[in-house]
């Protein structure tokens, strides 16, 4: 008989699921990198101001909702004002009845009337100081990289203690540093004057994202490369001048809940006619079509459509003769096709190409030169809003890094060719939805510089501040002298639109 001498108890960690609640609460999500991301920019570029507007955007968006002009107009009109929303086009008219005199002109402010932003040399000290600091963190300096600490300033009292495997690990990452160094300053040279007005931004751009890890590199990725896209030196001729002109078409219906209204709108319902009833979209994004200002027989170019409800907007006015949604992929203009069939009364064949032209091409070779009247590029962007409450298809994933640091390139290289497209005379709105700096009106003005330098194109800036000012009970705009080029809708609470940045331009 065998007997039992001794047990012996094997103690092991267990690992919890992927799924389980405490692998989920310490998991950095993609989102979560957004944020931080933002948190560390726009809290200086926004200063206070970003609390508010954070918050804004972590919350639910606000919706506006376009009538379809294809169903039944009338009865859709009416329940949606039953339910208590206001028509914005007749809020609009009211509030600017008021703001002109007896001539019918806007009654013009001089905080309204200069929207051109200047830079200022004040603050060369201080981005001096943060450029330095950005080289010692991210970059080890060639010539004493064995200086390089890696934990506190009690490293070399402790150096004779560390074992064989801390030497080698410290040696390597030293070793990896001077290579990253060297890698890196043959491609990107830190430009620290691109600087903005601390008085409007409290914070230099130099500080756009902060450094950030990916996959197998525990190091800092520098992202100078995105400040040359800013610039406060105008190479090339400059224009601006003030937008007076403007309204919002009589057919067009478009519907909001008043300020501080947080209520929702009643789903899409099918009309007699088959098509839905009407179209819900972020408040901000009507703005930029409806800035164009078109007029009947305007042939139109959308450079970047998807998912439509800005081309959509267009063509409920009835006012274009041929409208060209495009897009680069083929899933994306799928997008827009869907959504055509879904609001446009017999779209397959009575529109097919007669008034709506569904096609993908790349809007960086397009090369239609001088055949549109109106152009609306509404470039790919960081997508603020969505960067910080989704995880799909976000791009601060960290496996699209080199895609989001080379988006102002994108950018402003869809809009100088876009603003070739135009007649003489055309106008061309760019928009994001983005609170960057960089993607807004730095990149305006590298697409300026470059058509100018490239091709002897110039452009006039239109002051949209005056024709917005009647919207300000709709939206919460960025003051006008915080930007050098456009307007922006910021987000906030009481209407949580946005954001959305705008600029139009004229083709001279």
């Amino acid at each position: 008989m065998l007997k039992i001498k001794e047990i012996t108890k094997y103690f092991c960690r267990y690992k919890h699921g992927k799924t389980h609640w405490s692998v989920i609460e310490k998991k950095i999500f993609t989102k979560d990198r957004a944020l931080e991301n933002f948190d560390d920019f726009y809290g200086n570029v926004y200063g206070i101001r970003w609390k508010s507007m954070r918050i804004a955007l972590l919350c639910k968006q606000k919706y506006i909702a376009m009538v379809n002009n294809f169903g039944e107009e009338e009865k859709v009109s009416n329940i949606l004002e039953e339910d208590g929303a206001t028509n914005i086009r007749i809020l609009y008219d009211v509030t600017k009845r008021s703001m002109k005199d007896d001539s019918g002109r806007f009654y013009i402010d001089e905080n309204y009337a200069n929207n051109a932003f200047n830079g200022e040399s004040k603050m060369e000290n201080i981005v001096e100081k943060k450029r330095s600091q950005e080289i010692k963190q991210i970059y080890a300096d060639k010539d004493h990289a064995s200086d390089v600490k890696f934990s506190n300033d009690d490293d070399e009292e402790d150096s004779d203690q560390e074992s064989d495997e801390e030497k080698e690990e410290k040696i390597y990452n030293i070793e990896h540093k001077k290579a990253l160094e060297t890698s890196f300053r043959e491609d990107i040279a830190i430009d620290h004057s691109r600087i903005i007005d601390p008085e409007f931004t409290q914070g230099a751009l130099y500080e756009y994202v902060p450094a950030t890890k990916i996959k197998g590199l525990e190091d800092f990725v520098p992202e100078s490369d995105h400040y040359r896209y800013y610039s406060n030196v105008a190479d090339f001729p400059l224009k601006i001048e003030m937008e007076t002109e403007f309204s919002i078409p009589q057919n067009l219906q478009l519907y909001s809940y008043e300020m501080g209204n947080i209520s929702d709108f009643r789903l899409p319902f099918k009309t007699i006619t088959g098509v839905s009833s009407h179209f819900l979209m972020n408040g901000s994004s009507i703005l930029p079509p409806l800035v164009l200002n078109i007029k009947p027989g305007d042939v139109i170019f959308d450079a970047c459509s998807a998912p439509g409800g800005k081309s959509l907007l267009l063509l409920q006015t009835h006012m274009p003769k041929l409208l060209v949604a495009n897009d680069l992929m083929e899933s994306r203009a799928n997008k827009v096709r869907k959504l055509m069939q879904q609001y446009i009364y017999d779209f397959k064949s009575s529109w097919k190409n007669h008034r709506c032209i569904i096609r993908e091409e790349d809007a960086r070779i397009t090369s239609e030169y001088a055949a549109y009247d109106k152009v609306m590029v509404d470039v790919p962007c960081t997508t603020d809003r969505h960067a910080v409450n989704e995880n799909d298809n976000n791009i601060f994933k960290p496996t699209r890094i080199k895609e989001r640091l080379r988006l102002p390139e994108l950018q402003s290289t869809i809009l100088s060719n876009c603003i070739r497209l135009l007649k003489p005379g055309g106008d061309l709105v760019y928009s994001t939805c983005s609170l960057s700096p960089i993607q807004n009106d730095g990149v305006v003005h590298m697409a300026l510089s470059n058509v100018f330098k490239e091709h002897g194109i110039t452009v006039t800036i239109k002051d949209l501040s005056l024709v917005m000012r009647p919207f300000q009970s709709v939206f919460k705009f960025e003051h006008p002298r915080g930007l050098k080029y456009g307007q922006m809708v910021l987000p906030y609470l009481p209407a949580n639109f946005g954001p959305m940045y705008f600029c139009k331009m004229t083709r001279n």
